[in-house]
């Protein structure tokens, strides 16, 4: 093989990279490119259902805003053996018996209702000792769904239950742990009753509105109230 042999090879590596590059310019000069957010039915070429896509990026959107949780009805429903097999995972380090010592972790007896960080003669992390508060049922699912996001620098190393049945059938055994179990709350109303009564208060506000409007006298226009131009002396005269 002489030197020219390579030098064909190259030429012809080259002249394909050339023609890559020139068909993907010319490609970008008839058909010319949008970004993601500038894509409309006319300027594509592909048939795309943009109501479906609207509807989507709207359900999207509502499904972000959530609405306050039931614990009245999630605890209602709630297993508390279910829970109480869960709880089996932490005998390592909590005791859960009436008069139970303290382990790694606090006794969990009358947790629920309890104020945080007040076990007697057990050693808190500073994250709960500032945390305030009491384990309601609210502040317990926060906790228990992921104890580090919630009391950032605390010492218990559970990483937490992300299913929210577990967490409310583990709340619900909790809560029996109790010579008196703190009350369950009630259950939230029916969003169809609560639309009703937002539909009320938004007649009754409209029925007001209109009723002032009915009473308040009308206003002259300003135009209607100047006063007549005088004639010119000129005119007056005659």
């Amino acid at each position: 093989m002489g030197d020219l042999f390579f030098n064909k090879i190259a030429g012809v590596v080259i002249g394909g990279i050339l023609i890559i590059l020139v068909i993907t310019e010319l490609g970008h000069m008839l058909v010319k490119s949008h970004a993601p957010e500038e894509l409309t039915a006319e300027n594509t070429i592909y048939p795309v259902d943009w109501a479906a896509l609207e509807g989507g990026a709207a359900s999207s959107a509502e499904a972000v805003v959530e609405g306050p949780t039931d614990y009245g009805l999630l605890l209602a429903a709630a297993d508390a053996g279910a829970g109480e097999r869960i709880a089996r995972r932490c005998q390592s380090c909590h005791t859960f018996e009436n008069g139970g010592a303290d382990g790694t972790g606090p006794h969990l007896w009358g947790v629920v209702g309890r104020m945080v960080a007040s076990a007697s003669g057990f050693a808190y992390s500073g994250a709960l000792n500032e945390l305030g508060g009491t384990w309601g049922y609210e502040e317990l699912d926060a906790f228990l769904e992921r104890p580090a996001a919630y009391a950032p620098g605390t010492n218990m190393t559970f990483a937490g239950l992300r299913d929210e049945g577990q967490r409310m059938d583990l709340i619900a055994y909790l809560r029996s742990l109790s010579d008196s179990p703190m009350a369950l709350p009630d259950p939230l109303p029916a969003a169809d009753e609560a639309m009703d009564a937002e539909t009320i208060e938004t007649a009754m506000d409209d029925a007001v509105t209109d009723a002032a409007d009915a009473v308040a006298p009308a206003e002259m226009p300003v135009d209607d109230m100047a006063a007549p131009e005088e004639q010119p002396a000129e005119e007056q005269g005659h």
